[in-house]
This record gives structure tokens, C-alpha cells and sequence, in this order.
């Protein structure tokens, strides 16, 4: 995490999304502020934490920091707006979400949203910031578990083992089963089992 040179700031918030992939759900995003007097240890991208070590470090996230918020775009609106767009708001309103203003926005990619305060993309930043990482953390875990609270109602499409993602079973569930309400009209896959391409 040490090789990140950090703007000048108290209040940097760490901004992170999960979801942008895909076919079915709301893109979700996260926006951390830490507290330096309660260093969390285990910190980094979600991606490379067990789903066990994710989910621990989950409460112990949002009982330490000084704010946290989760923000979204629905799949209406990813079909609306396009996905990159529906990112961008949804980690506006994570920020917008925070209890506590942050001086400056440290955001996972290479491209920031229009923020009322300064901001920097970070190029993997989930592996090389700690707020960015826990952001990251705090995103996965809620939307991993949207998707297991979604393949409880339809157990058919597999969610809890893909997670929305465009796997083969998902694509021969969408084939056999079609399309639910909060799939993503936009996204090609989902056009073609609707036949709408």
C-alpha cells in the first residue's frame, strides 16, 4: 500500500465500483473515509481476498471507519444512461452519501465522475490504496450478496455462483428461461435472448 503517494489531505475518501460487467443488477459503488487512529490490517482489492476473509473484513470496515456510503445505478438506468455513465453516478452518490465530507476523492480506474471536491484516478488503486480497497471490499460484499438474495428467488439462473456475470451457464440460463425485469436490456447477451438484436 506504501508505494501510493498521498495528496496533502485529512478527509481522502476512497471510491471503488463492482459490477460494471454484468448482465443483470445495479453497478455498485462504495466511498470510504478511514479513521487513522483504527488502522484496519488485510486491506486489499476484493478481488484477491478469499469470500470468507471479504466478509470479515466487511463489519470490520464499517465499524472503523469514519464514513461510509453505497451508491448505485439500477439496471433501468445502466440501459438509460450506458454503463460508464451509470458508474459515474453511482460513485457521485456514494460520495454524496458520506456522513463526513471528504477534502479529496480517490477513485479505482483511470477516470473520475464530476465531484465538488478535488479528485484523482488511481490506475489500480484498489491494490495500491487502502481507502480505495476497502471501498472495493464494501461494494463486493453487497452486491455478492444481492446476487446470492436474488438466486434464492431464482434458483434456475445460478446467480450465487456467477454473480450476474455473462458465464456459460448464465447465457443457457437466459437462453432457457429468458430475461428477468432487472436485466440489463443494453447489454448484448441479453438482447440476443430477448431477441431484440
Amino acid at each position: 500500500m506504501n508505494s501510493f503517494i498521498y495528496p496533502p489531505y485529512q478527509l481522502i475518501a476512497g471510491v471503488d465500483e463492482v459490477g460494471r460487467g454484468p448482465l443483470i443488477g445495479d453497478v455498485v459503488t462504495a466511498a470510504v473515509i478511514l479513521d487513522p487512529a483504527r488502522p484496519i490490517t488485510g486491506l486489499n482489492d476484493s478481488k484477491k481476498l478469499s469470500e470468507k476473509k471479504r466478509e470479515a473484513l466487511f463489519d470490520i470496515i464499517r465499524e472503523n471507519v469514519l464514513a461510509f456510503a453505497i451508491g448505485r445505478c439500477s439496471a433501468a438506468e445502466i440501459d438509460q444512461f450506458n454503463i460508464l455513465q451509470a458508474t459515474m453516478k453511482a460513485m457521485q452518490r456514494a460520495v454524496a452519501g458520506l456522513s463526513v465530507q471528504p477534502e479529496f476523492v480517490l477513485i479505482d480506474g483511470n477516470r473520475c465522475p464530476a465531484l465538488s471536491m478535488p479528485s484523482q484516478a488511481v490506475v489500480k488503486g484498489d491494490s495500491l490504496v487502502a481507502e480505495i480497497s476497502a471501498a472495493s471490499i464494501l461494494a463486493k460484499v453487497t452486491r455478492d450478496r444481492e446476487m446470492a438474495e436474488l438466486d434464492q428467488l431464482y434458483p434456475q439462473y445460478g446467480f450465487a455462483q456467477h454473480k450476474g456475470y455473462p458465464t456459460a451457464q448464465h447465457l443457457a440460463a437466459l437462453a432457457e428461461h429468458g430475461a428477468l425485469a432487472i436485466h440489463r436490456r443494453s447489454f448484448k447477451p441479453v438482447k440476443l435472448a430477448l431477441g431484440l438484436d
